[in-house]
């Protein structure tokens, strides 16, 4: 059974931090790009990076560059996104999702498997 499994949401102050993973079982990561979404009350969803099968690279929208990193440990089969510098405005629920074979990593329906998702809030 494909799954995609997110973790390490939660409650933080702003100006903190959060890792949030994305654990894959029933297939191998290492052949899908792996994107990061998010979808706050009210508003569409939203790319926010996505890191590459091929080559590793690495693309971040332009409001979370310099604040998030995304990281993939294949041995492991999950992806990590390092948060940093958190605001208030990156409150939403997070997505990963999986990309066999696409041409766009921050369109979503060219994404091939989605996991449940993760709150993060950002509040003090």
């Amino acid at each position: 059974q494909v799954q995609l499994v997110e973790s390490g949401g939660g409650l933080v102050q702003p100006g903190g931090s959060l890792r949030l993973s994305c654990a894959a079982s029933g297939f191998t990561l290492d052949y899908y790009a792996i994107g990061w979404f998010r979808q706050a009350p009210g508003k569409e969803r939203e790319g926010v990076s996505c890191i590459s099968s091929s080559d590793g690279s690495t693309y971040y929208a332009d409001s979370v560059k310099g604040r998030f990193t995304i990281s993939r440990d294949n041995a492991k089969n999950t992806v990590y996104l390092q948060m940093n510098s958190l605001k208030p405005e990156d409150t939403a629920v997070y997505y990963c999702a999986a990309q066999w074979n696409g041409s766009s990593w921050y369109d979503g329906t060219e994404y091939d498997y989605w996991g449940q998702g993760t709150q993060v809030t950002v509040s003090s």
